[in-house]
C-alpha cells in the first residue's frame, strides 16, 4: 500500500520523487511555468502586456513575438527569472525545495543539490523571495490582529569583545528590529524591517494594518500605549503571556520559525537583505494550508512584474551589508 504524501492531513503534499517525475525535462518545466504565468492559455507580452502575440518557429532570439510593441519575449520576461541562464527544470526544483523546507534552504545546499554555483544559488533564492514581497495594496486586516516586534542579528562584524562591551542598553542594542501583524481571522501575517520601535513607528504600523474598529492585541510595550483601536495587552514583564483572548502567541510562533532558520540554516543575515528573508517566511506562512503544488503555482504566478536585477539586489538601501550571526 503506497504511503501518503508528506504534509498536513488536510492538504496534499508532494514527495521529491513525485516532483522529479513531474519535471523530467526543461521543455515540460517551461510549459508548466507558462501555464502558471499565463493561465487559460492567454499568453501576454512581458513588456507591454498585449495579447496579440505569435510563436517564433525557430525560437530565436526568444520563443514569442509581440505584434504591438514588436518585442521578443519568453515566460521569463518581466519576472525574477529574466536573464537567468539556469534551466527551467532547476528553477522548478529550487522553488519546491524552498517551499517544502520549513526552515528554508541555504545557498550552499542549493548549489550542491542543483549543480550550480553558490553565487547563482544565492541569487536564485533572492529572486524567489522577491515573489513573496507584500503587494503595496494588500490593505488592512479585518481582525482581530496581533502585533509584536522582535530583534534579529547580534554581533557586528570586525568588533572586539572589548568594543562590544561598550555598547550599553537593553536587548535590541546593535540588532535589527522587525515588526509584524497576524490576523486571527485569516491567519495571514505581514512583517517588515524597521529602523526604530518607537511610538510613531509602531502605532503607524498598527494604523496601516487595521481598520478603526479592529481589535488589537499587543504586549505592554510603552510604544503601543494610546492606540485608538479597541486594545488589549498582556504584561510580558511579569511573565503574563495570555489574558483571556489577549495574547501575541501567533506572532511569537512566527518569530520562532524565522529565528530557527537564522541560526540553523543561514547562520548569518545582513540587515541589508533581512527584509527578503522575512518576506520568504511571511509568504510561506500565508500559503501554508494549500497543497504543495498549489503553493508552487501561487509562487510562480506572483513572479509577474517582479524582475530583480543583480545590480538592484546589491545596491545600497541604507542598511549594513555586514552579515550578523
Amino acid at each position: 500500500m503506497p504511503q501518503p504524501a508528506p504534509g498536513r492531513s488536510h492538504r496534499e503534499g508532494m514527495t521529491l520523487v513525485e516532483m522529479m517525475d513531474m519535471f523530467p525535462t526543461d521543455e515540460i518545466a517551461t510549459k508548466w511555468f507558462e501555464d502558471c504565468i499565463w493561465p487559460d492559455g492567454k499568453r501576454t507580452c512581458g513588456k507591454c502586456g498585449s495579447e496579440r502575440t505569435s510563436v517564433v518557429k525557430s525560437g530565436k532570439p526568444m520563443p514569442y513575438h509581440c505584434k504591438d510593441c514588436r518585442s521578443y519575449f519568453s515566460v521569463k520576461t518581466n519576472t525574477p527569472m529574466q536573464a537567468s541562464n539556469i534551466p527551467m527544470r532547476k528553477w522548478a526544483i529550487g522553488i519546491y525545495l524552498c517551499i517544502t523546507s520549513l526552515k528554508s534552504v541555504s545557498s550552499m545546499k542549493l548549489h550542491r543539490d542543483l549543480g550550480i554555483s553558490q553565487k547563482a544559488a544565492w541569487f536564485m533564492m533572492m529572486r524567489i523571495r522577491e515573489a513573496w514581497a507584500c503587494d503595496e495594496d494588500s490593505g488592512p486586516f479585518d481582525g482581530p490582529v496581533e502585533f509584536d516586534e522582535t530583534y534579529m542579528g547580534g554581533k557586528r562584524k570586525n568588533k572586539s569583545n572589548a568594543e562590544r562591551k561598550k555598547l550599553k542598553g537593553r536587548g535590541p542594542v546593535d540588532m535589527t528590529a522587525v515588526v509584524g501583524a497576524k490576523c486571527r481571522a485569516t491567519n495571514k501575517v505581514e512583517a517588515r524591517v524597521v529602523r526604530s520601535t518607537d511610538k510613531i513607528t509602531l502605532q503607524g504600523f498598527v494604523d496601516e494594518m487595521t481598520n478603526p474598529d479592529t481589535v488589537v492585541y499587543t504586549d505592554d510595550a510603552a510604544a503601543y500605549q494610546g492606540i485608538p483601536n479597541p486594545h488589549e495587552t498582556v504584561n510580558h514583564s511579569v511573565s503574563q503571556y495570555v489574558d483571556g483572548m489577549a495574547h501575541t502567541n501567533g506572532m511569537e510562533s512566527f518569530w520562532s520559525m524565522l529565528k530557527r532558520a537564522h541560526k540553523g540554516t543561514f547562520h548569518k543575515m545582513s540587515p541589508k537583505h533581512l527584509q527578503r528573508y522575512v518576506n520568504e517566511f511571511e509568504g510561506k506562512h500565508n500559503i501554508r494550508n494549500s497543497d504543495t503544488l498549489c503553493q508552487m503555482r501561487d509562487t510562480v504566478a506572483r513572479f509577474v512584474g517582479r524582475n530583480l536585477l543583480h545590480r538592484d539586489l546589491v545596491a545600497c538601501n541604507g542598511l549594513s551589508s555586514g552579515a550578523r550571526s
